[in-house]
């Protein structure tokens, strides 16, 4: 019997959305090879109950200068920020999964457990508490993934790998080149 696996698009500011379910992978495969030619986003198929990405085809990387990437997973806490940050890793080649909120953040990675995730980006717009429950959460489920915590000026998260002050992005742009 044929597996059922859902289909989810990232666009281009980022946000992840469900496309369609179907049963198959090879079925899965078509489906993406024709969104892929349409829209010109990443696509994945996802086993839900495992959480296992079973195909991922992403159109910009062909062209992308730093080729097959990891992706970059950015928790945001306004639509503006997020859109910003998203665009702009994209232009310079970063595979990027966006998301508002830790509740998002916490639904989507655990529907993602077997994702290639090469660093989390923890955004400034949320109370201190709320980005330290966020960075608590990540480093318990994804300890070998580094952290980087944009911070509003004098604050800083402990459990982060690097803090940044989120003043530009030539602040913290140095740390996600280290990867």
């Amino acid at each position: 019997m044929d597996q059922e696996y859902d289909i989810f698009e990232t666009r281009q500011d980022g946000s992840v959305t469900w496309r369609a379910t179907v049963h198959g992978l090879r079925s899965a495969r078509l489906i993406i090879a024709e969104l892929v030619k349409t829209t010109g986003n990443e696509h994945f198929a996802m086993d839900l109950p495992t959480g296992e990405v079973v195909f991922s085809v992403d159109a910009s990387k062909a062209t992308s200068p730093k080729g097959a990437i990891t992706h970059i997973f950015q928790i945001a806490y306004t639509d503006r920020l997020r859109n910003e940050r998203a665009e702009l890793l994209r232009r310079l080649g970063y595979g990027i999964i966006s998301v508002i909120g830790n509740e998002a953040a916490k639904v989507l990675l655990s529907a993602m457990q077997h994702a290639d995730i090469a660093l989390f980006i923890v955004g400034h717009a949320a109370p201190e508490q709320t980005r330290e429950e966020m960075v608590d959460w990540l480093k318990a489920k994804y300890p070998n993934v580094k952290i980087l915590a944009l911070n509003p000026p004098n604050q800083q998260l402990p459990g982060a790998d690097y803090n940044a002050v989120q003043n530009g992005p030539e602040k913290w742009l140095p740390f996600v080149s280290t990867l």
